[in-house]
């Protein structure tokens, strides 16, 4: 598929969404904090959440809303400073709370809203400064107010991550466009960290919800930071119809494919943004594994070098100690026999049917002071490939984790 992604694009860059990012006090350094993303008519939707037991109150809150009604969302408001998150049945009332004071202020149903939260876990959501927020967002409701909202749900991220791109879906123009936070805590499971989609596209939640799962698994189910699984993961995935294309109902409606393969596409780019902006990084790390007997095999040993505290350490050492990557391999809990196994750093061949091979520590080096590195195993025992994103583990790392609240 061809796709045009849309320069410095955001979430309001669909037809039919508008956004607004404001300060509402949750945050302590005058930070933007509340974001609310309006869609002008209804819009169908499907979502994925963390597999944590501890699941945060919006968490819960949006599973019953989405099982009730996927075909009549009208907003999402997101918070950051709090993550509303074991605080029992009076967190629980706090997120249907928030959820209809989104309504009050845009003009709304309540029912037909969608809440997400992120921030320090057990500290009860201060809903008289989020209601004060949403009466300040919703008219500043823009469709130029992406970018504001993007930042407003950012904790330990540097940076915002958005992205926006265009397709033809069935033969229609059809624009698709997300945003995502996420630097810490991230390890997800059929989830993400918190992240919202949007598209233009008419498509039914019995089609969206399998697109969803589909392009999750090979995007946020493909990203670690720390191997930590946060307790609010949420992903929703909007659709408005604008685009008028032809409905897309189930897997044999024409269009399926081609927009299943466009929400991977934009998944991705976001992952791939949270892993590359992990707490304290310095390296962009891409962990390819080759010859696996099934994905999900692939993926277990790709994860497991990914989530290895010495793997992570040597490459921010910049140390080519490769034992490492077959260690993690080696105890990922994969079929692997060790003397069919290869590994390059880069386009270094290092080991060859589990020998070393061309271990050149001086282009070892030179690879791993590059920004961005790529690890790739073979595990010589099938032909599905599985590729996962990470970052190195800094000293900086400790840091911020050490003094999270403080």
């Amino acid at each position: 598929m061809s796709y045009e992604l849309i320069p410095e694009g955001s979430i309001t860059d669909v037809a039919g969404f508008r956004a607004a990012g404001v300060h509402c006090g949750l945050k302590k350094d005058g930070a933007l904090d509340l974001a609310l993303v309006v869609s002008d008519r209804p819009a169908c939707c499907a979502g994925v959440f963390t597999t944590n037991r501890f699941q945060a109150a919006p968490v819960l809150y949006n599973r019953d809303a989405i099982h009730s009604d996927p075909r009549g969302v009208r907003a999402v408001a997101i918070n950051s400073g709090c993550a509303n998150a074991c605080t029992g049945p009076e967190g629980d009332e706090d997120a249907r709370e928030m959820a209809r004071l989104v309504g009050k202020a845009a003009g709304v149903d309540g029912n037909r809203v969608l809440v997400m939260s992120t921030g320090v876990i057990g500290q009860r959501l201060d809903l008289d400064k989020v209601g004060a927020g949403l009466a300040a967002a919703a008219p500043a409701l823009s469709d130029r107010g992406g970018h504001d909202a993007a930042r407003a749900i950012m904790t330990t991220d540097t940076r915002p991550k958005e992205v926006a791109l265009r397709t033809r879906v069935a033969g229609a123009p059809v624009t698709l466009a997300g945003m995502a936070k996420g630097s810490g805590m991230i390890s997800p499971n059929m989830a993400t960290m918190l992240s919202l989609i949007v598209t233009d596209a008419a498509v039914m939640p019995s089609a969206l919800q399998p697109i969803l799962l589909y392009a999750v698994d090979r995007s946020f189910n493909c990203v670690t930071v720390d191997g930590d699984m946060s307790t609010n993961d949420t992903l929703l995935l909007l659709a408005n119809g604008v685009a008028g294309n032809p409905i897309i109902e189930g897997p044999d409606s024409p269009g399926f494919v081609e927009l299943r393969d466009a929400v991977t596409e934009t998944a991705t780019a976001l992952a791939k943004k949270v892993a590359f902006d992990g707490e304290g990084a310095t390296k962009r790390v891409t962990i390819q594994v080759n010859g696996a007997r099934s994905r999900e095999e692939g993926r277990q040993a790709a994860m497991a070098v990914a989530n290895s505290p010495l793997s992570k350490t040597a490459i921010y050492g910049r140390d080519a100690n490769w034992g490492r990557f077959l260690c993690a391999v080696g105890y990922s809990g994969v079929a692997v026999d060790p003397g069919q196994v290869d590994l390059w750093l880069g386009h270094l061949h290092l080991v060859k049917q589990g020998r070393p091979y061309d271990v050149n520590e001086e282009r070892a080096a030179e690879i791993l002071a590059c920004d961005d590195i790529v690890i790739t195993v073979d595990l010589g025992m099938g032909s599905e490939p599985v590729t996962v994103w990470t970052c190195d583990l800094s000293h900086e790392y400790v840091s911020i984790n050490a003094h999270y609240r403080t």
